[in-house]
């Protein structure tokens, strides 16, 4: 019978000893968004040097021509290739470009971020007045450069990960106010922020807490996977 593994230092910032985190180690990470929040999940399980370079794509695909599937995928993998071909020729080359694109669905809509205070404690009254949870929907996007010189240059890989959240009914018009007063959601798809005052607002969820946060960590770790070693995990999936 092996030995189990044994500790090493009690608690350590530095990434799992996995192949992923391995290959990376030394290399340049791009993180193809302004969000601090995707930032800091990263950080949370030990990527912790990163590039961010917000991409420039206008992020102005025409909804009405798309299901919110195929928006989310595609606004998300618009601003990977965009920070790709930004980057590709610079002095360090990105080993990894990670971008992601988040949207909130109610009543079969897409709720953008608030315009204006009136319309953030519109929206949240919305969101907790719904008979139905409303559904959080992050796509991320990894690209690779290619080491042999096969068009397009590069690997791309995407996932779209869902989480269903219920807001409480016992919430008060007086919180709503107060919440949208404290400006915390503002900047926020649907007008929160799950990892701060507005799990207040939160009677529970079904799915990743971290695609609503802005990045599902573990389907993140996957798409890194696929896309640094696509051999391997088509071999895995067959």
């Amino acid at each position: 019978m092996s030995e189990p593994p044994s500790y090493t230092d009690a608690v350590s910032a530095q990434p799992l000893n996995l192949p992923v985190f391995q290959f990376l180690r030394d290399k340049r990470i791009i993180l193809a968004s302004g969000s601090p929040r995707r930032r800091e999940l990263l950080n949370q399980i030990g990527i912790t040097k990163l590039d961010v370079i917000k991409s420039g794509f206008a992020e102005d695909l025409d909804k009405s021509q798309m299901s919110v599937y195929e928006y989310v995928q595609e606004t998300a993998s618009r601003k990977a290739i965009e920070v790709y071909k930004q980057e590709i020729e610079a002095e360090v080359e990105p080993a990894l470009i990670i971008a992601a694109d988040t949207i909130v669905l109610s009543k079969n809509q897409i709720v953008e971020k608030p315009k204006s205070s009136i319309e953030h404690f519109r929206m949240l009254q919305s969101l907790r007045d719904d008979d139905f949870p409303h559904r959080v929907f992050t796509a991320v996007a990894c690209i690779a450069p290619l080491e042999e010189p096969v068009y397009p240059g590069y690997t791309l890989e995407t996932h779209i990960e869902e989480t269903q959240v219920f807001f409480a009914k016992d919430v008060s018009d007086e919180f709503l106010s107060a919440y949208v007063a404290s400006g915390e959601g503002k900047d926020a798809a649907g007008g929160y922020q799950i990892q701060g005052k507005g799990a207040l607002l939160v009677d529970k969820i079904v799915g990743d807490y971290s695609n609503v946060v802005g990045l599902p960590l573990k389907a993140t770790v996957q798409v890194m996977e696929k896309t640094l070693f696509p051999e391997e995990t088509e071999f895995e999936d067959a």
